[in-house]
Formats: C-alpha cells, sequence, structure tokens
C-alpha cells in the first residue's frame, strides 16, 4: 500500500481521535507500519476498505488508537533539559523539599519505555541527592501501552538508547548484561510505572516538577491540549516546574496561565 494512501487516511481519521496530522507527519512512517499490519490482518484490500470498516465497527476505532500511540524515547533526550535540570531545577526541589522536610516528588507522563524517569532518577541519585542528605524522591511514571511499560519495568536497553547519556552517568547507573544495560536496583527505587491515558487520567497527589514532553503538546488537538494542560496544572505544586518538549508549545498560554496565577514557576523549556 502507497505511503500517500496511508497519509490520506490518517489525515481523515487521525482529527476524529482528537489527534493532530501536524504532529504525526515526520513520524508517521511508524504508524503506516502498524496500519498496513492492521489492514492485512483484517483481510481488506486497503485504506478504503479499513476506513469502510471504522464506519460501521465502533470497537475498531479503539485499535486504531492504540496503533497511533508514538513510542520514541532514549536517555537524557534533548541534553540540554537534562543539563538545566541536574545542574538549577533538581536542586531548587530539593532544597524546598529540606525545608518542607518531605520527599520530592515527579511525574514523567507518556514515559514510553521508560528512558525519561529513569534519568531522572540517575540523576537525582548521582548528581543532587548527596548535597542533599536524606532527602528522597519518588517518580511516578505513566503511559497508555501496556508492552513499552513492561519493557520499562524490566530497565534494560540497547546502546543505542543510551547514546546522549553522559559516559559517567553510563558507568555508575547500569549494569552490563549481555549486550544490554540494565538500570542498577539502587536507580529503581522510588520509580513506579502506571498504565494511564493522559487524556482523561493523572496519578494521585501534587508534584513538584511534571515532564509531559513530545506528547500531548505534539499529537493532540488544540482543545485536547487545553484539558491536558488544565489537569496537569491541577496536579503541580506551588511553587513548580511544567517541562515541554524543545520545540512544542502550551495552547493559549497566556489565557490559561493566567487561570493560576499562584503558580508562578511553569517552565515550558528549563
Amino acid at each position: 500500500m502507497r505511503d500517500a494512501d496511508c497519509v490520506a487516511f490518517l489525515q481523515w481519521a487521525l482529527p476524529r481521535l482528537d489527534l493532530r496530522w501536524q504532529g504525526f507527519r515526520k513520524v508517521h512512517g511508524q504508524v503506516c507500519k502498524r496500519l498496513n499490519r492492521r489492514v492485512k490482518k483484517l483481510g481488506l484490500k486497503g485504506f478504503a476498505a479499513y476506513r469502510e470498516r471504522l464506519t460501521t465497527d465502533p470497537d475498531e476505532w479503539t485499535v486504531l488508537d492504540g496503533l497511533c500511540h508514538i513510542t520514541i524515547s532514549r536517555f537524557f533526550r534533548d541534553s540540554r533539559v537534562f543539563e538545566a535540570l541536574s545542574q538549577r531545577v533538581l536542586p531548587e526541589i530539593a532544597a524546598r523539599a529540606v525545608e518542607d522536610q518531605r520527599q520530592a516528588r515527579f511525574w514523567s507522563a507518556g514515559c514510553a519505555s521508560g528512558e525519561e524517569p529513569y534519568t531522572l532518577k540517575i540523576i537525582w541519585d548521582l548528581a543532587v541527592a548527596s548535597d542533599f542528605p536524606g532527602i528522597e524522591c519518588s517518580v511516578v511514571a505513566t503511559d497508555i501501552d501496556d508492552a513499552v511499560l513492561e519493557r520499562a519495568r524490566k530497565g534494560c536497553y540497547s546502546k543505542g538508547s543510551l547514546r546522549e547519556l553522559p559516559e559517567a552517568f553510563i558507568a555508575q547507573g547500569f549494569d552490563r548484561s549481555g549486550g544490554l544495560f540494565c538500570v542498577r536496583p539502587r536507580h529503581r527505587e522510588g520509580v513506579s510505572f502506571l498504565n494511564q491515558d493522559l487524556r482523561c487520567e493523572a496519578p494521585d497527589g501534587s508534584f513538584d516538577l511534571i515532564l509531559c514532553r513530545n506528547v500531548a503538546f505534539t499529537y493532540f488537538e488544540a482543545p485536547l491540549q487545553r484539558e491536558v494542560l488544565t489537569r496537569l496544572l491541577e496536579h503541580l505544586s506551588v511553587p513548580g516546574y511544567l517541562v515541554i518538549g524543545a520545540q512544542e508549545r502550551l495552547p493559549q498560554e497566556i489565557r490559561c496561565l493566567a487561570a493560576f496565577p499562584g503558580v508562578p514557576e511553569i517552565l515550558t523549556h528549563v
């Protein structure tokens, strides 16, 4: 099946899932491979037939939604973000936790196979914790895809997933197991993985830091982005830090943030 046929299908189907074609433009090949397999599995002749199937089988929309999940993830992805977190944001959070006599809490929303939450925990353990003895952190990581969450819980990765991670963190943060690099038990402590749909769910409690990068503000339509942003801010501590992707922008940013005047330290990019 031609790529052009898949593109035309996605441009028709994605808005019906509250998703944006613009966000999928560069990664649509990943989705098209899954769609081709699905169409063949159903014994259909092409995307026109699959579109007809969707009009007569509402349950197939749930399957299609699952096929559209993008799972690109690496350790230390967008290194400038994690450098800023390590040098400025995490120490500030730790200092507040000392004052309040509590642990720090982080939420990695749309965590895929776990590289982001483990990066946070490794940075905390190796670059922050020694300056704030007795202060622990917990990381709640959420995603809608059971398959990637299972990989996250195993915590073992290929060398390619670590290519942006500083060598010192690799040496201290991982054990070699065959050709894989497995996160050491110390850096798994306090990291939990939950199956949640960011579009309608959030973990309990409030968080000092929420990372929602390259998910909602890339792939969701604007009305859904605003719903998600409201939910994120409801779970953000005061003060707190919200980090989105380097190429992302918040929807109607000024109007949305004006509804939360008590949160002065929302960061679209750190």
